[in-house]
């Protein structure tokens, strides 16, 4: 990370002079230096907020130790050195749940909570663990169900089908997550990417203090849960009786905008719809039935929002900064340039290769090249369908790194950057030969 970041820099500043456009790198640097704090790092307290505080009473209730249990045998494997209890497991199974289902407000504080407990289990303080770095290639890998923002771009350009790229994503993020996974684990034996010895976790008073397991951990259920009544038992069954019936009812009596779509897109698209109000409810009312005091547990848990969006600024700052002033300096430009005859040489759609410089780096950006070609070329041709695609099915991998790192002080990241950088590429060719094979 230390080259990269270095590299975006110096270039942009040598880039920019080259081209003319020093005075837009240095308002770009500015500019990217507010959205980084203002508009991104202090919306984030709210929702950091929120979520910290709904796991908080999902742990204290018992509910994230009994999903990591139940996941327990495909958790031990993808990340053998956590402990098949800690309350990592949950963190990370609920967020790249609500990763699969385009939940990108919800994710993002899950997988913060997740890099949280993976760190009370780290040796080396300020370096990524293995299990850090293979959770970080499934978060920017994630298998993804419904590509919610890509369709709604390509239904507000009056698409026939918006939801005929719902299947090429699936196959695209399905091979970028084996791939990225599959990239983190073999990296990890390299000698190169060897941690070093473990250290000892320092207290603030100076004392040597044993390290963080899943018995010690800070996270823990209600020292004194209640078993759950008949009553409360007769509550719960209603709850999910309530948001079963809603369930039903978006897939066999859907609404207008919903009725072209077919069944098992609607289904899709309404666990998408119900999940996060379900889970704002369900923890809650689940907590209170145990016994657990859940105002106070929410508020003392909410506070940690606060504290983490401010710890993240310094890398997302750095990150974002030089992300900004590279693509001011017209870094992207030259790098399309570079690569076109090559490219075009294997059949590489010309007209997609800014989008796919550009995806990992910002998701705003690409998202506005995604709307031009749509608009450009039709919402149904083979381009939009394909940069729908691809932009539902790969993330904004420096990004992600930048934030999730960031909060919990991590500036060795070892293999995480080609782990990322690898499903990415390989979601962007399964996307362009699938597309191919099915619309073109």
């Amino acid at each position: 990370m230390n080259y990269l970041w270095l590299a975006l820099i110096v270039g942009s500043v040598l880039i920019g002079g080259y081209e003319g456009h020093l005075q837009e790198v240095a308002d770009k640097s500015f500019e990217m230096t507010e959205f980084a704090v203002v508009k991104t790092a202090f919306p984030l307290i709210g929702i950091m907020a929120l979520w910290l505080g709904i796991m908080r009473l999902a742990e204290r209730a018992g509910l994230v130790a009994l999903l990591a249990r139940t996941l327990r045998p495909a958790l031990r494997r993808l990340f053998p050195d956590v402990p098949p209890e800690h309350p990592a497991m949950g963190s990370m199974v609920m967020n790249i749940a609500a990763n699969m289902l385009g939940l990108g407000n919800a994710a993002t504080p899950l997988g913060l909570r997740a890099m949280k407990d993976l760190e009370s289990l780290n040796r080396n303080p300020g370096t990524a663990t293995n299990a850090m770095c293979t959770f970080l290639a499934i978060n920017t890998s994630s298998v993804q169900l419904v590509p919610v923002t890509a369709m709604a771009i390509l239904a507000t350009n009056h698409a026939t089908n918006p939801s005929a790229i719902v299947g090429t994503s699936l196959v695209a993020t399905a091979c970028a997550c084996t791939c990225g996974v599959t990239m983190a684990k073999l990296m990890a034996r390299l000698p190169v990417f060897k941690l070093p010895p473990p250290e000892r976790d320092i207290d603030p008073g100076g004392t040597n203090r044993p390290l963080a397991t899943a018995e010690n951990s800070p996270v823990k259920e209600a020292p004194a849960l209640k078993p759950l009544r008949w009553w409360g038992a007769v509550i719960m069954a209603g709850y999910l009786l309530f948001f079963a019936g809603l369930f039903f009812r978006s897939i066999f009596w859907p609404a207008a905008a919903d009725a072209a779509t077919v069944p098992p897109v609607r289904a899709v698209n309404a666990i998408s719809q119900l999940l996060v109000p379900f889970l704002l409810g369900v923890f809650p009312l689940y907590a209170a039935l145990r016994g657990v005091k859940v105002y106070e547990e929410f508020v003392e848990a909410a506070k940690e929002g606060f504290d983490v969006a401010i710890r993240i600024i310094p890398f997302l700052l750095a990150m974002l900064v030089a992300i900004g002033m590279f693509r001011a300096a017209g870094g992207i430009d030259i790098l399309s340039r570079w690569l076109a005859p090559a490219l075009h040489a294997i059949g590489f759609p010309m007209e997609l290769l800014p989008m796919v410089l550009l995806r990992p780096l910002s998701g705003s950006g690409t998202l506005g090249l995604f709307t031009e070609l749509t608009k450009q070329f039709g919402p149904d041709s083979l381009i939009a369908r394909t940069a729908g695609t691809i932009y539902g099915s790969t993330e904004t991998t420096f990004y992600v790194l930048a934030v999730y790192f960031g909060s919990v002080a991590v500036r060795r990241t070892r293999y995480a950057v080609i782990a990322g950088l690898t499903a990415d590429l390989v979601s962007v060719i399964v996307a362009i030969v699938v597309c191919r094979a099915i619309f073109g």
